[in-house]
């Protein structure tokens, strides 16, 4: 089964991946910022990583550079799930590591295209 990772300070937003995510079979966890999410990947690598822009503690492009800096031996395909839209930003993710990019708000449809895209599913 493959697993996912969410990080969003946002209590609702990750209930509603998590239901999405499993309604399509994933192992699904859960960290409220980068600092969480990069503790919870020491100790358990996900196969992917569903990943906020704006978050307390450590931003989600502070956690995946210090993620990809890691380079873990097998790293997970990193999806940033954001209202950021701006073309800047979505370079940014994209030059930081980010393997694709996802707007918010996002149904089944379009977080199963993304998954599809990077090789999850």
């Amino acid at each position: 089964m493959k697993s996912c990772l969410i990080v969003d300070d946002s209590k609702v937003i990750r209930k509603v991946a998590r239901h999405i995510l499993e309604t399509m079979e994933f192992n699904v966890s859960e960290a409220a910022d980068g600092k969480e999410a990069l503790d919870h990947c020491s100790e358990m690598a996900p196969d992917v990583i569903l990943l906020d822009w704006n978050m307390p503690t450590m931003s989600g492009m502070d956690f995946l550079r210090a993620y990809r800096s890691s380079m873990p031996a097998d790293p997970a395909k990193v999806i940033f799930c954001t209202t950021e839209n701006g073309f800047a930003h979505i370079q940014a993710a994209i030059d930081a590591g980010a393997d694709e990019y996802v707007m918010k708000p996002f149904d089944r449809e379009t977080l199963e295209a993304k998954l599809q895209i990077v090789g999850c599913i």
